[in-house]
């Protein structure tokens, strides 16, 4: 399993931002094979968490054309700056609540 973690300082994010963010998750989630998605906000930075079963998944998310127009309003209108690492994930503990 690989994890990329998209670190960013905001410019300005506006609705049309929010929208294209949520419809760029579910199409990752939904058709390019990323396993779990989650992001963070906070005063200006944001650190965006996604899960992949392999390289070649995170591969073909990058070329997307749609991911591509996407990064490109990034870099021209909604972040000062971003910092994107890939990792693989060596190990994955959970534990669950015993409070119900």
């Amino acid at each position: 399993m690989h994890l990329v973690i998209f670190i960013a300082t905001a410019a300005v994010q506006d609705g049309e931002y929010a929208a294209l963010a949520a419809s760029l998750r579910e199409r990752a989630l939904q058709e390019f094979g990323c396993l779990e998605f989650m992001s963070v906000c906070e005063e200006g930075k944001e650190v965006a968490l996604s899960w992949w079963p392999s390289q070649e998944h995170i591969r073909r998310w990058k070329a997307d054309a749609d991911h591509q127009m996407a990064q490109r309003l990034g870099r021209e209108r909604w972040y000062r700056d971003y910092r994107v690492l890939v990792a693989d994930v060596r190990r994955d503990y959970r534990a669950a609540s015993t409070e119900s």
